[in-house]
């Protein structure tokens, strides 16, 4: 474990972004800078409140968070941010799954809410699950950017950065749907559901801090739309320069598409 980025740390907008020479190196770091966030809110308020994200570019940062030391897991409680229609919780490509067997059965939180995306009544479902969010500030949320730039199941073709709803139901753009096969949570694209419920760009907003972690290379277009591109729809994640506390771990893959005038001369390393 390295005790400070392998990349001098660098602002786009608001956003604090670093580059390391590894994935798992960049997923130290961020377990640490959010272990820090999630003990701060819990001597503020006597609890945390977090929004887990999923998928395989988290799997390094959540192994690095759940092994933490000094967390106080018993005062955490912790939301996912989005959910495949028609998908059963143990379903093995499910992110009430994901999260359940990645993060809660091993750190033990004090309470999970899942979004049921196989809920039979699916408006009750998002009311329900916007009152559980709203009913309280939102400490932190982690936010991974898609190939297509989509946070959380915000696509380009449905993202809206005023949305007036915390949580709805999305039909996904077949480039995110293709991502999912890419990924090997799906055999075939005809097999990845063509819907699911996601926070909205406004919810995901709310929490105080992000914890943006993106590696590899396939991320390099959507890092470098996000970090260089307008502020836009087009790539929902380019929000990330707006949030006031924002931090974005790279490796030199997902990095690789950014103008070296954007870096400012921050030197990849720390780890081969």
């Amino acid at each position: 474990m390295i005790s400070s980025p392998a990349a001098r740390p660098f602002r786009v907008g608001s956003a604090q972004v670093a580059i390391f020479g590894r994935r798992e190196t960049g997923g130290q770091a961020a377990a640490r800078q959010a272990a820090q966030l999630i003990r701060a809110a819990i001597d503020r308020r006597g609890v945390a409140r977090i929004i887990v994200a999923t998928g395989n570019s988290q799997i390094a940062f959540i192994e690095a968070l759940v092994s933490q030391g000094g967390v106080d897991w018993s005062r955490v409680e912790a939301f996912h941010m989005d959910e495949y229609v028609g998908i059963a919780p143990d379903h093995p490509a499910s992110f009430r799954h994901w999260i359940k067997t990645r993060f809660a059965d091993r750190c033990r939180p004090k309470s999970v809410h899942y979004i049921a995306g196989d809920a039979g009544d699916l408006g009750a479902e998002i009311g329900r699950y916007t009152n559980l969010l709203n009913a309280a500030p939102v400490d932190l949320a982690f936010v991974g950017f898609g190939e297509n730039g989509h946070i959380a199941f915000n696509d380009p073709p449905v993202a809206d950065f005023a949305d007036p709803a915390t949580l709805k139901v999305v039909t996904l753009d077949e480039a995110c749907r293709r991502q999912q096969v890419g990924e090997g949570h799906f055999k075939t694209i005809a097999t990845v559901p063509t819907q699911a419920v996601t926070l909205t760009c406004p919810g995901l907003f709310r929490a105080e801090a992000w914890i943006c972690c993106v590696p590899e290379g396939r991320k390099a277009t959507a890092v470098r739309d996000a970090l260089e591109g307008p502020i836009t729809t087009e790539c929902p994640a380019s929000l990330v320069r707006r949030h006031a506390h924002a931090h974005v771990y790279l490796d030199t893959e997902s990095a690789g598409g950014l103008d070296p005038a954007t870096v400012k001369g921050a030197r990849p390393g720390g780890g081969k």
